[in-house]
């Protein structure tokens, strides 16, 4: 079997890459730039370098693959970012037709919870997906929550209000549910699309078997850590826009990723259909678990030496 696999180096994508390499897949990753693939395996990879906003340069990235995973957003990319739904749909059109014009068998998405979206980036992810059913072959839709891992811009968001702050500032949105799950669990469930024939031509919503408030992620973010969780200081008047400028002022996550996270963090993003899900034989972790495991990868990482410098 052949992958394409669109977005290879972000976070999901790189995970996902691994995986497929892993089972004996072959992989033609679709890249902006070849020169930003230090964190995969370029060596057993296919490289294809293109940008869905430029379709002419995807030409021949579907030719010989069975199937598409479409892992691309355009968050905190171009001039204004106020204008990435736009982005984000002109992107999803021209991959989808590229996948139909040369015969991919199957496309595979990954977009967000919440049957209510009342933020823009979660409502560009639902169309998104409609683009992509709309104009390309049969898509199997997974929708999910926070992702948890260390590359994840939400694990990193939690982590470092944790980390630096002696006490928290609690908006109305700390206590608006929601369903993380872990990346090994997401990619475990994108793996294993192409051999379970009932998940074409339908979505799967998928999360850990825990919902819970942001603002308890945020205390058993601390206890991961060895801390105590932090006293929080009620501030309900405190608007997600004002959030996300207060967040990049306190983390290194950038504010215009910030926005879109933080008004999402206004709709709840629970699974309410398991059915989907139920088609797979995947079993995600607990928050918990799910976050010793990527604070234990980030020590690791920290204590790995530095990689020689070329001369």
């Amino acid at each position: 079997m052949r992958a394409l696999v669109a977005g290879a180096t972000g976070f999901i994508g790189t995970a996902l890459c691994e995986r497929l390499l892993s089972d004996g897949v072959q992989v033609r990753a679709l890249v902006r730039d070849v020169r930003r693939t230090r964190d995969l395996r370029a060596e057993e990879l296919e490289l294809h370098e293109g940008d869905v906003l430029s379709p002419d340069t995807l030409d021949g990235a579907g030719e010989g693959v069975d199937i598409a995973y479409y892992l691309v957003h355009s968050m905190g990319r171009g001039a204004d970012p106020g204008d990435f739904e736009q982005r984000e749909l002109r992107a999803a059109e021209a991959f989808a037709h590229m996948c139909t014009r040369e015969g991919v068998a199957r496309v595979v998405y990954v977009g967000g919870l919440g049957d209510a979206p009342g933020s823009k980036h979660l409502r560009s992810r639902r169309g998104t997906a409609l683009a992509l059913e709309r104009h390309g072959p049969p898509l199997t839709y997974f929708r999910a929550g926070m992702v948890v891992g260390p590359g994840s811009e939400s694990y990193r968001t939690l982590r470092h209000l944790v980390a630096r702050l002696p006490f928290m500032i609690a908006p109305r949105w700390l206590s608006t549910p929601t369903q993380p799950i872990d990346i090994d669990d997401v990619v475990a469930y994108l793996a294993a699309a192409p051999s379970v024939e009932g998940s074409a031509g339908r979505e799967i919503q998928i999360g850990s078997p825990d919902v819970l408030p942001y603002g308890a992620m945020l205390d058993r973010m601390a206890i991961a850590l060895g801390k105590r969780p932090r006293p929080k200081l009620p501030v309900p008047l405190l608007t997600p826009w004002l959030s996300s400028l207060w967040i990049g002022l306190v983390t290194p996550v950038d504010t215009a990723v910030a926005r879109p996270l933080i008004e999402g963090l206004s709709t709840e993003t629970v699974v309410t259909d398991p059915s989907g899900a139920a088609l797979f034989d995947v079993k995600p972790i607990g928050f918990d678990a799910s976050l010793r495991k990527a604070v234990a990868a980030e020590r690791r990482t920290a204590r790995a030496p530095a990689p020689p410098v070329a001369r």
